[in-house]
């Protein structure tokens, strides 16, 4: 693989998003001597119950920022406001700008189908941003050139490892992060703000022990890693080569495909 491919990006919808079940694989990324990218397309500015939107924002911005720098990412700032991440081409230019600059050959992204609206728009932007790297015609804002190299694009698991209709999501391949978790841990709990507001809002009595109990079970899953995250590969039409898999060429034995899930591609949908 040659160096000037060795660029990865994280993109999620809120501060803590990246954290929770994309940032050991980032920070793996980076130890191998990848060059990492965080980015969440929304600020996080409905993350609290006493501070305004604007107030919180800036809070979540510094937190997330200390966040990027434990993971060993350049930081890149949010785009949006909480709940406005909607599928809409003034959003789409800005995002498809970002991944123009920094010419991603791997892109973590979060899963398609989610609890929440934020995250499956994120999807959504995040996988068209890819998708036009490289045509001319579409215009970025700001304006950037095209860029049309390979991009192979990872969906990470959903929160609580189900879909929204509650149904248990299956990884496709699995990255061992047993030797960064307590790096991922200092990175979750960079966001200070958000420990009581998720247990308030959410029912998260303990912030870090949620992230914990995922990690460990998708390690479960895996057969094979104590703490892991599970990822499903995107289709490779207008993106990469067919059976591009840069994870498992840069994390080596840290990367296990799951042939279950391979063959069950093969089965029509109904």
């Amino acid at each position: 693989m040659a160096q000037q491919s060795r660029v990865a990006m994280a993109i999620a919808a809120h501060p803590d998003d990246i954290e929770f079940l994309m940032g050991g694989t980032l920070h793996l990324l980076a130890r191998a001597g990848w060059q990492t990218h965080y980015m969440t397309v929304a600020n996080g500015s409905c993350g609290s119950l006493t501070e305004g939107p604007h107030a919180t924002a800036r809070r979540r911005a510094r937190e997330a920022r200390e966040a990027a720098s434990i993971l060993g990412a350049t930081f890149h700032p949010s785009l949006t406001a909480d709940i406005t991440i909607l599928y809409a081409l003034p959003l789409l230019r800005r995002l498809a700008s970002a991944v123009r600059d920094v010419e991603p050959r791997v892109l973590l992204v979060p899963s398609p189908h989610d609890y929440m609206e934020d995250h499956t728009e994120t999807c959504r932007l995040a996988v068209t941003a890819a998708f036009v790297r490289g045509m001319p015609n579409f215009r970025t804002v700001p304006t950037r050139r095209p860029r049309p190299g390979d991009v192979t694009i990872y969906h990470a698991m959903p929160h609580g490892l189900r879909g929204p209709l509650r149904q248990r999501v299956a990884a496709g391949s699995y990255v061992d992060t047993s030797t960064v978790h307590e790096v991922k841990r200092a990175a979750l709990e960079a966001h200070r703000s958000q420990h009581g507001f998720l247990s308030d809002t959410q029912h998260m009595s303990s912030y870090v022990q949620v992230m914990d109990d995922m990690s460990r079970e998708v390690g479960r899953t895996s057969g094979r890693f104590t703490h892991a995250e599970g990822w499903r590969r995107h289709l490779h039409f207008g993106l990469c080569e067919p059976g591009a898999d840069p994870l498992r060429d840069a994390l080596g034995h840290g990367y296990l495909v799951d042939a279950r899930y391979e063959r069950g591609l093969d089965r029509p949908l109904a």
